[in-house]
């Protein structure tokens, strides 16, 4: 399918204005370049409440921030936003997690990780798996029906969100009722796919920059190919909660996904793996640019209802 003509208007757009590479920019110009996504997001879902908060992570305090669907919410969605592992807030995943919760009814927690290259892999990982860790022990205090907790994330938040899956399994809980991964990182040491070569520039997402991105958060090599790093590369992927992957069709790391949803498969799991056509890496910080976008939270929304019965 050609490229959706929304999303190569913004492509075009971006090019007019000059905007470099994420690969060639210092650490502080990408996250500021990163920040620039709000202008896209348009008005905000207004939800019942929106909360600041830390919560006990492995080296201090991680901030969260909560969303509350208005009636009564039933389960919980722990969200970890996009960006690399270096760059990305939980600001600018502001309009999209507002959006979850409304069309989930889930209380929506999304986690401020902390970032490379300050902190290295395996911080971002075990950040996560803490604040999912008190989402699970403190639903009541969420004010959530105990219906289940989902893991979800963007691109390397969705990788987050299965190393997470991984290690709750391995650590005996907390238990996950869905991995929902949008666009996910799952191989991190050869990066070297069909979709890597024919998307790897002139799709916002380049494979440069995922180098970028891979050599910051995992300097050390030798540990890029470790299952908490590059969930795809785990030697046992059975007995891990059903996943929900959504997969653009111009974007580097679409093999990734697709290949993760059919080890899952292949290990006597459920994965269900959705392309959309046309689509560019980055549609779900997107959300007043690609219409899109609301096919993906409802795609979101469907499948994480059903999970949590």
């Amino acid at each position: 399918m050609p490229l959706d003509p929304q999303a190569q208007a913004l492509l075009a757009a971006m090019e007019a204005q000059g905007a470099p590479d994420m690969s060639q920019l210092s650490v502080s110009q990408a996250r500021d370049m990163a920040n620039s996504f709000r202008e896209m997001q348009g008005d905000l879902v207004q939800v019942a409440s929106v909360g600041d908060r830390t919560v006990p992570g492995p080296d201090g305090s991680l901030p969260v921030r909560i969303y509350t669907p208005h009636g009564s919410p039933r389960g919980a969605i722990v969200y970890f936003h996009g960006g690399g592992w270096v760059i990305g807030n939980i600001e600018v995943v502001d309009a999209p997690c507002r959006a979850l919760a409304d069309a989930t009814g889930c209380v929506v927690v999304s986690a401020q990780y902390r970032l490379a290259p300050e902190s290295a892999y395996p911080a971002a990982a075990e950040d996560c798996y803490a604040v999912t860790s008190w989402v699970a022990e403190h639903l009541g205090e969420l004010g959530t029906e105990p219906a289940g907790i989902v893991v979800a994330g963007d691109s390397a938040g969705g990788n987050l969100a299965a190393v997470v899956a991984l290690m709750a399994r391995d650590r005996g809980g907390p238990e996950i009722a869905l991995q929902a991964l949008i666009y996910p990182a799952t191989d991190l040491q050869s990066m070297d796919t069909e979709s890597y070569r024919d998307n790897g520039e002139g799709y916002l997402l380049t494979a440069a920059s995922m180098r970028w991105f891979r050599d910051h958060y995992i300097p050390d090599e030798s540990r890029r190919g470790e299952p908490y790093a590059s969930p795809a590369r785990a030697g046992d992927l059975s007995g891990l909660p059903p996943a929900f992957i959504a997969t653009m069709e111009f974007d580097p790391l679409r093999d990734d996904g697709e290949r993760y949803g059919e080890l899952l498969q292949k290990a006597g799991g459920q994965a269900t793996v959705k392309r959309y056509d046309g689509q560019i890496h980055g549609l779900f910080w997107l959300c007043a640019m690609c219409d899109r976008y609301g096919v993906l939270v409802e795609d979101l929304a469907r499948e994480i209802k059903a999970a949590l019965g």
